[in-house]
């Protein structure tokens, strides 16, 4: 073939290709395109939830870990040693005892729909609770991820109230007192805050929009203010303020702080209930928050006795986590070291001073550190939240209006006094009530010969640690040989 002919079959053969592509996408050129957009859009959104569903799960299991074992330890190890066991059980048998509540009826009055203060029973024995996700709460993950989730902050809750009354109530009236507080202040209160239609509720159709990110009101206000009813009901341990009653181990309490840190990245971040940017801007600030918090407490207590202690330390971390919390998806990092050092240098006060005049014993300070650190979160989400941040209020159009006081909302902050104020009254009033009946029915308190012998015996006939004994037992046959090597 000379050049000519083959430059001329060439250009046919690239001529033909480019005809057979052109008669290609002439005859279906919208459908083709179509097909691959449906594609790509549903990979993305299988994607998207996969992520979403893998985070809010991780973050579950990190939330639980709060109260088995941090809070375990971190409770355990601030009591008496005779009492170690019968603290730390209180908090590892709520993970069975609420989270059985939570499946028959808890979730259904919590996040069904129904009236402003409590939901209907279309959840009851978690029925339609399954792979689907619900639109109104996380329309990424499925329901029972959600369920699971939020499962997770009404175990920790009254797990955090057994700290006021530590040492001296018994075992059975714990149980009881927990499944009526949980029924009766717990999930409405949940409901009127997170729930569709719920009073509180500042992005669901609530009447007063109180924003609440991750528990400041529905955990922190509540368990706190509760625990405050539970110490003033019960009254003092055998002995306070008179005789020492220091924290028998507090390698325990700083491991179980630890946890405490880590998972409530869990708590606030995964409150986003997805793996985005919030999520992101709630584990910041939760960190900075908890990192100011512990120097804010540190230095008071360093210019007040002249000595930084570990418990003090581990303090303030905690109070800086409870203070975020409310704050946590709605704040800058800047502002949550402002809400983290106050709540830190506040709830150093609560403990030290207010507490020592008015003289309760509130044994493990959980109103000191829960009860006044989520009010000052919950009234500071109030001065500092803005729509930079999460654009919770929109106007008709969808544009973002002023979130917190900062931000150019002054009304906020009314709206959150509106929502302490609730959540302080349902936990004072509730509480006492369920104290009175579990009181009049089995009796609240242990005997005075079963506290001063300790609860780990007279509750479960168990003792946390048995080393004096074996050292004993070991040195018995050394004595043995001893006498018999001296007798003649």
């Amino acid at each position: 073939m000379n050049p000519l002919r083959r430059v001329q079959f060439h250009v046919f053969a690239l001529l033909c290709l480019i005809g057979s592509t052109a008669t290609a996408f002439a005859q279906a050129p919208d459908k083709s395109i179509d097909e691959r957009l449906t594609q790509i859009e549903t990979a993305t959104a299988t994607a998207q939830s996969a992520g979403d569903n893998a985070w809010v799960l991780v973050c579950a299991a990190l939330v639980l870990m709060m109260t088995g074992p941090g809070l375990a330890l971190f409770y355990g190890g601030l009591v008496r040693k005779k009492n170690v066991l019968a603290t730390m059980m209180q908090s590892f048998v709520l993970m069975a005892v609420v989270t059985v509540l939570w499946a028959l009826y808890g979730y259904s009055i919590a996040f069904a729909e129904g009236t402003p203060f409590f939901g209907n029973l279309n959840y009851a024995l978690l029925r339609g609770v399954g792979a689907l996700p619900n639109g109104d709460y996380a329309a990424t993950i499925p329901q029972q991820t959600f369920m699971l989730f939020q499962l997770m902050f009404a175990i920790i809750t009254p797990a955090l109230i057994t700290g006021a009354f530590a040492e001296r109530m018994k075992f059975s009236a714990m149980l009881a007192f927990t499944v009526l507080w949980s029924t009766v202040v717990y999930f409405p209160l949940a409901h009127m805050v997170w729930g569709k239609g719920g009073y509180l509720n500042a992005a669901l159709g609530g009447t007063v929009p109180a924003l609440d990110f991750a528990g400041g009101t529905v955990v922190h206000i509540a368990s706190g203010f509760s625990a405050l009813v539970c110490a003033l009901y019960i009254g003092k341990r055998i002995g306070y303020p008179k005789t020492m009653m220091a924290p028998h181990n507090l390698v325990l309490s700083v491991i179980g702080a630890c946890m405490l840190w880590v998972g409530w990245f869990g708590f606030n971040a995964g409150s986003a209930l997805s793996a985005g940017a919030l999520a992101s801007s709630a584990f910041t600030t939760t960190h900075f928050a908890a990192a100011a918090a512990t120097l804010g407490w540190m230095a008071a207590e360093w210019l007040r006795t002249g000595k930084p202690t570990v418990l003090g330390a581990i303090s303030g971390a905690v109070c800086g986590l409870v203070g975020i919390t409310p704050a946590s998806g709605f704040v800058t990092p800047m502002a949550a070291l402002g809400i983290g050092l106050i709540a830190g240098v506040g709830c150093f006060l609560m403990v030290t001073e207010v507490k020592k005049r008015f003289g309760y014993d509130d044994s493990l300070d959980v109103f000191g550190v829960h009860g006044t650190g989520g009010t000052i979160g919950a009234l500071l989400t109030g001065v500092f939240a803005t729509r930079a941040i999460n654009p919770i209020f929109k106007d008709g159009a969808g544009n973002p209006l002023p979130v917190g006081l900062v931000d150019g909302n002054a009304v906020q902050v009314l709206n959150q006094l509106i929502g302490v104020g609730i959540t302080i009254a349902m936990a004072v009033i509730g509480s006492y009530i369920l104290l009175k009946i579990v009181d009049l029915a089995i009796g609240l308190r242990v005997t005075d010969e079963e506290e001063i012998r300790g609860l780990d015996l007279s509750q479960h006939g168990e003792d946390g640690y048995t080393l004096d004994f074996d050292l004993n037992h070991a040195a018995e046959p050394s004595v043995g040989s001893f006498a018999k090597a001296a007798t003649p």
